[in-house]
């Protein structure tokens, strides 16, 4: 027996695993009559502003001009960038600069930057989630390049936490997204990109 499993048969004897229907069914009974929604019109509006406010750009622009506006961002940034290879080919289009598919340390380390999809963002608290699924790569490609253009269909965008988390796979490794990666020491003083990229874009396709 390695440490590990050691380590977890410890756990397992002092909290030990409920069944699955056991679970369920406790899940069931939480109470949820709390409100749900808190905005019925201008949604994307609401989003864009709370992302704005957390210092990220964001830029709004119809499903046919995403390619245009992905290659743009791009170019302003000379050097090769990350990009899932199930990245939808209408953004990619029209980029010049190498798309780099190998998310070894090694690769990441020298990229200029990185591209990708998400899973759902929440208008109510400017955040966007990634499960590192479809069009996002691994967790790695959001956290290493100091840039990171984020592009968010507005089907995505929930009015508020509780409908982005429905939207969710709880199993998988979410990543929540407000803003560049920032932190700040007792004085107060603000250090930005520590623990992911410095510059954070959005961009919102209607």
């Amino acid at each position: 027996m390695n440490a590990r499993e050691e380590i977890l048969r410890r756990i397992e004897r002092v909290a030990p695993t409920r069944p699955a229907a056991e679970v369920a069914a406790s899940y069931a009974r939480i109470d949820r009559g709390y409100l749900r929604r808190h905005h019925e019109d201008g949604v994307l509006d609401l989003f864009a502003e709370r992302v704005a406010d957390y210092r990220a750009t964001v830029l709004r622009v119809p499903a046919d001009g995403a390619a245009a506006a992905v290659a743009e961002r791009l170019a302003a940034r000379p050097g090769s960038y990350g990009a899932p290879a199930d990245l939808p080919a209408e953004w990619t289009s029209a980029v010049a600069a190498p798309l780099v598919r190998d998310f070894s340390t090694a690769s990441l380390d020298g990229l200029a930057g990185a591209v990708t999809g998400c899973a759902a963002a929440i208008a109510e608290t400017g955040t966007i989630v990634l499960d590192h699924g479809a069009a996002q790569g691994p967790r790695a490609l959001s956290l290493v390049p100091d840039y990171h253009l984020i592009v968010v269909r507005a089907e995505q965008v929930a009015p508020d936490v509780p409908e982005a988390l429905e939207r969710l796979d709880p199993s998988r490794p979410l990543t929540f997204v407000s803003g560049p990666s920032a932190t700040s020491d007792i004085e107060l003083s603000r250090v930005e990109g520590v623990h992911g990229p410095r510059t954070l874009e959005v961009l919102i396709i209607r």
